[in-house]
């Protein structure tokens, strides 16, 4: 993973709640293996109909948002099966942050374990915050993973986030649970050295 650096982005509504990993990334495009490709196949079945065009009137097509780091969305976002290739999409994509009020535990972990900040907020920051990017769509927030924050700008209001302190280490220096380990390898040699000799 690619260490994860604060995001100043305009956003992305999606104004609907309990959107879970069927509608994220639809079963025909599961048997694609590699985590790469997927960003195409977001949302799939709401940005295009059955003849493959595309419905103007789904956000996703709007230009509007076009470089749109930051997708914002309705409580309890990634819902349904565990489906790793949700969190593979919406990086793929091009996001590197989910905003809602609750996220699904599996989905989480996933977009996690994949360098993608799912941020908690409360319901009233959540309905704040949308209701200003409906009004203008210029609106950009900013979102600092250090100081575990996420302000939205044009109204000089912020709220702080909670995330597993591993995690956050793990995602501010580009780590998977590998990575991790290789970075105490010395650490791990010397107590291993140590139990040795007490042996």
């Amino acid at each position: 993973m690619k260490p994860f650096e604060n995001v100043k982005s305009i956003v992305t509504p999606l104004d609907m709640v309990n959107v879970d990993t069927d509608q994220i990334i639809p079963k025909q495009f599961l048997k694609l293996v590699q985590k790469s490709g997927f960003g195409k196949f977001l949302f799939f079945n709401w940005r295009y109909d059955e003849n493959k065009n595309i419905k103007s009137d789904f956000i996703l097509n709007d230009s509007k948002y076009d470089g749109s780091k930051i997708l914002v969305a309705g409580d309890n976002f990634g819902c349904g099966s565990s489906r790793e290739h949700a969190a593979w999409a919406l990086v793929g994509y091009g996001f590197k942050v989910i905003v809602s009020s609750f996220f699904a535990d599996i989905f989480k972990g996933n977009a996690l374990n994949n360098g993608l900040l799912p941020l908690q907020v409360s319901p009233t920051f959540l309905a704040v915050l949308m209701k200003s990017v409906q009004e203008n769509p210029a609106t950009e927030i900013e979102v600092d993973l250090e100081n575990q924050t996420i302000s939205l700008l044009e109204k000089s209001i912020s709220e702080s986030f909670e995330i597993d302190s591993y995690k956050k280490t793990c995602m501010i220096n580009g780590y998977d649970d590998i990575d991790y380990l290789l970075s105490k390898k010395e650490m791990i040699e010397a107590f291993e050295a140590q139990r040795i000799q007490l042996k």
